[in-house]
């Protein structure tokens, strides 16, 4: 992507150059109207070409004259006090600019033609202006002009509702943004909550043991605070966090609980939802592991599966209760850990906790694999 992006820039320092002429077309007002100019003549030539013989130089003034009194047109409609929602209000305004800009085309038509020597220039006299032919002239300039004003409101209604879509599009991203933080704020204080409460529980019966698991404490907080404002880490960093979180545990179970780590070496910097693992191995140990009464063992495994990484995270503990449903049994932190997913990655992950079929809970997730540096 990095080669691709500096390539472009190459490419656009060497056409800077060949561009020049065509940025002063664009850019400037003069040459906005040169631009102008020669589309309308090459619209009037395609239009003149079957009546070459004849009336070429009609159809040439016929459109340069409208491309003199367009721009007009355009910049009386946008000093109009009008809002987009006041469409009777633009129109009747419109009904007085179709007779002066109307009136202003068809002198400016018939000046082009005399000028051309397709017409006499006494044609442009009070009793010139005021022929028959004239007036014919004038009420089919008329048409255009409402074709025009028309053409042009339904431009700005349409460049209204691309405005109203990418601001809808940005609330949207900003909403979705403030609730990935409010879920990933909640976590923090249900960790820390959870892990001082082991540690007072151990605080009179093993001091040296506290020191230890207060230490561990302390760095899960410093790395919780380093990456508050990241709704994605590298899962290298997410398994360090995790072991501060498991160290507190084993100090805790004593022998009662072992952890495997099981995680492939190509998906040690995929991108994962920053502290989604510590709720997920949490609820492993404390609905699961705490109620046996011999040792339990948590199991989390990552492997990249296709463009997928899949994470797996199970314990040998108790199971599931009979009745138990996500939607209705699931706690704090599995709840918050699926409204994170969904969020980050809509219509792209799964997230199924089942019973396992010889014993305790397996919860496997499936999320996009993107690797960190490779975005």
């Amino acid at each position: 992507m990095a080669t691709i992006a500096d390539a472009g820039k190459v490419v656009a320092v060497h056409d800077t150059p060949r561009l020049g002429f065509a940025r002063v077309l664009i850019d400037t007002v003069v040459g906005r109207t040169v631009l102008v100019v020669v589309i309308a003549t090459t619209v009037g030539v395609v239009f003149a070409s079957p009546m070459w013989a004849t009336e070429w130089r009609q159809a040439l003034a016929q459109w340069w004259a409208w491309s003199l009194i367009a721009p007009l047109i355009v910049a009386a409609d946008r000093r109009l006090p009008f809002t987009g929602k006041q469409l009777g209000h633009r129109a009747a305004a419109h009904v007085i600019g179709d007779v002066v800009f109307t009136g202003i085309y068809v002198y400016v038509f018939f000046a082009l033609r005399a000028a051309l020597g397709n017409l006499p220039w006494s044609h442009l006299t009070p009793r010139g202006m005021l022929a028959w032919d004239t007036l014919g002239w004038f009420m089919w300039s008329s048409i255009i002009y409402w074709m025009f004003v028309g053409g042009l409101q339904a431009y700005r209604y349409y460049q209204r509702y691309l405005n109203s879509e990418l601001r809808l599009e940005r609330m949207e991203k900003s909403y979705s943004q403030a609730r990935l933080n409010v879920l990933r704020m909640q976590l923090d204080p249900h960790f820390l909550f959870n892990a001082l409460n082991t540690i007072s529980s151990h605080v009179e019966r093993d001091p040296r043991l506290t020191r230890s698991m207060i230490e561990h404490l302390g760095d899960l907080l410093r790395m919780s605070l380093e990456s508050k404002d990241r709704q994605e880490v590298p899962l290298a960093e997410e398994l360090a966090f995790l072991h501060h979180y498991l160290e507190i545990q084993k100090i805790r179970f004593g022998g009662q609980l072992e952890v495997n780590i099981d995680v492939a070496p190509e998906v040690r910097y995929a991108l994962v939802p920053s502290l989604f693992l510590q709720p997920l191995v949490e609820n492993a140990i404390r609905h699961g592991i705490s109620r046996r009464a011999t040792l339990g063992t948590v199991t989390v495994k990552a492997r990249a599966i296709g463009d997928n990484l899949a994470i797996d995270v199970e314990d040998d503990g108790v199971g599931l209760p009979i009745a138990w449903s996500m939607e209705n049994s699931a706690g704090l932190g599995l709840s918050v850990t699926r409204e994170r997913m969904d969020g980050l990655y809509p219509g792209s992950h799964s997230f199924v906790v089942r019973r396992r079929a010889e014993s305790g809970t397996s919860v496997k997730i499936m999320l996009p694999l993107r690797v960190m540096g490779e975005e």
